[in-house]
């Protein structure tokens, strides 16, 4: 009867691990899984988030996100030979030259192999170079169990993440404007300089326009890691990031886990709630008011909120309007969930200024009526 009753205990354990949303444990086609706020990183839902899984083309998200973080996306780029490469492509040849930012959106919509090839070749000036700095963001981004071999996805023994790790990659990279807007985009024509062409290109990504709120990110596919997505979805204020590795049939199972996900968040607004002034040495005024934006904070658990701010107990003179001199902690438990700033609503010039400009003032009026008794 012991051994029944352990058994029972350790299988609803195992049972709870598998499905972390409260409202239901739901069948999804996907082998590894995962659903998490993009904001605070909390998991919604983990289906073997933690396994080591190929990502296929997914891959490109990393690719793209250095290229857009370059700052070199207006660079003309000449396409090598040996940046081609098997499976899906944008039917790039040597010797043709088009701008990076053209090739970062060959590769995030038509997913081209090439493409990505390319602009590693570009930006590393060697594959094992760019491979390299996919590696050096991913450890930046906290993406512990990864390691990036390839620029396109394309199967290697030692290229290899998880739905984890992928979930912090998607969150971190739509927080890029630049790359939302490429990620989210459905049809795009791009030009080539040479040869004089013109290609148009559609996004592999069929929740786009078809699921309430998904504006992104990117799809996968290879035999050995089978189906894999990765989409970010927004509604009601709250964006979710899901990653499924894997899967027979992904677009359902993103559905399915937005759905149930965005049923169960709570939401809350924190306000600040500390002093409305600050002390002000040296200036005109003894005092400046101060105030902090409202903050949303979505959950699905019943989180006890703390707020901790570090503000200094007086500044000095000049103050400008919306200078920020403080920040506030929110906390869930010993977990920080956001950083807000605090702002000077006015500014407060400091008393030497005043005084000079008063001396100026009165000495420039002194010097006009001068003048007049002169004529």
């Amino acid at each position: 009867m012991l051994i029944k009753k352990l058994f029972f205990v350790c299988l609803v354990s195992v049972f709870c691990v598998f499905c972390s949303l409260k409202a239901a444990c739901i069948d999804i086609s996907a082998e590894c899984a995962v659903i998490m706020n993009a904001e605070t990183k909390e998991i919604l839902y983990n289906k073997n988030a933690f396994k080591r899984h190929s990502m296929a083309s997914t891959t490109k998200i990393m690719t793209g996100i250095l290229a857009v973080e370059s700052g070199k996306m207006n660079q003309t780029v000449n396409v090598q030979a040996q940046a081609l490469t098997e499976g899906t492509s944008i039917g790039l040849k040597a010797g043709d030259i088009l701008t990076l930012e053209s090739l970062v959106y060959g590769m995030m919509l038509e997913s081209g192999n090439d493409a990505a090839n390319v602009c590693a070749l570009h930006l590393g000036k060697t594959f094992g170079s760019f491979a390299r700095s996919m590696n050096d963001k991913a450890k930046e981004i906290g993406m512990n169990d990864t390691n990036f071999v390839t620029a396109s996805g394309l199967d290697d023994e030692e290229h290899y993440s998880t739905a984890y790790d992928m979930a912090l990659l998607g969150a971190y990279s739509i927080k890029n404007p630049v790359f939302r807007e490429i990620c989210s985009t459905q049809v795009r024509k791009i030009d080539f300089i040479k040869p004089d062409v013109t290609v148009t290109l559609s996004n592999h990504n069929k929740l786009l326009g078809s699921c309430e709120g998904v504006f992104g990110i990117k799809t996968g596919f290879t035999k050995k890691s089978g189906r894999c997505l990765v989409s970010a979805c927004t509604r009601d204020g709250a964006t979710l990031v899901c990653v499924t590795l894997n899967a027979g049939d992904d677009w359902n199972d993103h559905r399915k886990l937005y759905d149930l996900s965005f049923a169960e968040l709570n939401k809350t607004t924190l306000k600040y709630s500390g002093e409305t002034e600050l002390s002000v040495y040296g200036g005109k005024a003894e005092k400046v008011r101060i105030y902090s934006d409202d903050y949303t904070y979505h959950f699905t658990d019943d989180n006890t909120i703390t707020q901790k701010i570090i503000m200094p107990k007086i500044i000095y003179a000049p103050v400008n309007k919306n200078e920020i001199i403080g920040r506030i902690c929110y906390y869930s438990g010993k977990k920080l969930i956001k950083t807000v700033h605090i702002y000077t609503k006015d500014a407060v010039v400091s008393a030497e200024e005043t005084y000079q400009h008063k001396f100026s003032l009165k000495n420039f009026i002194k010097e006009i009526f001068s003048k007049r008794k002169d004529r």
